[in-house]
């Protein structure tokens, strides 16, 4: 993919080095001379565009006309509004993403101003802090659906009444399924005779009412 980030800081810097990383073809847009120079030495294998992304000339020097995704991540929401809406609007990008700075914008980002995903970063905070006070040691993954199907990555403690047992010998929720188990770093898709270890990670996909009789399995 070739993918455009406008805004070179931490977010910024931070998202190009995993999208190189995952092998994407990235060209990120900064007009700060010393953030360009960072970006120089920290991702060599993103190109650099030092200008304001916010100018439709800089986003045609990046090869806006030819990417397949653009994320605004800049420290001001009025300048990645600015962005988003040329992109879209201008340009055509078929993904835009942006990120909300304040909260108390974002009913701002939405497709009417050309945001396909506005990244409300206060919001995924406090959805983590939500699953992480409710669900121990699960955390959702992500959400499916309007019937609020998941899919959820829960820990095998010790003591746990899934510790060593087979999956075709626990009593999971109706409508659950094991998607993967991570041992270790080793990623497998499991069968009925995987037996799950203390430290294990299984992945599973599971209903809303599910969700809760996992987390007393695995806790």
């Amino acid at each position: 993919m070739q993918i455009i980030i406008a805004g070179g800081g931490k977010v910024g810097a931070h998202l190009a080095s995993q999208l190189c990383a995952d092998g994407e073809s990235v060209t990120v847009i900064e007009s700060d001379p010393r953030a360009v120079e960072r970006l120089s030495r920290a991702c060599p294998d993103c190109a650099v565009v030092e200008a304001s992304a916010s100018d439709p000339r800089s986003l045609e020097r990046a090869g806006v006309h030819m990417a397949d995704a653009l994320a605004a991540v800049t420290g001001a929401d009025e300048v990645n509004l600015v962005i988003a809406m040329l992109a879209k609007m201008e340009f055509a990008v078929p993904r835009v993403i942006a990120r909300v700075n304040n909260p108390a914008n974002a009913w701002m980002f939405t497709s009417a101003n050309g945001v396909d995903v506005g990244v409300n970063q206060a919001d995924i905070i406090a959805r983590f802090a939500r699953e992480g006070m409710n669900l121990r040691d699960m955390l959702t993954l992500m959400r499916l659906g309007r019937d609020e199907h998941s899919i959820v990555q829960a820990t095998v403690n010790t003591g746990s009444r899934v510790e060593g047992m087979a999956l075709s010998d626990i009593g999971f929720p109706e409508n659950t399924i094991v998607v993967a188990v991570d041992r270790a770093g080793s990623l497998t898709v499991p069968n009925g005779r995987t037996v799950l270890n203390a430290g294990d990670e299984a992945v599973l996909f599971c209903s809303r009412e599910g969700r809760e009789g996992i987390r007393r399995l695995f806790a």
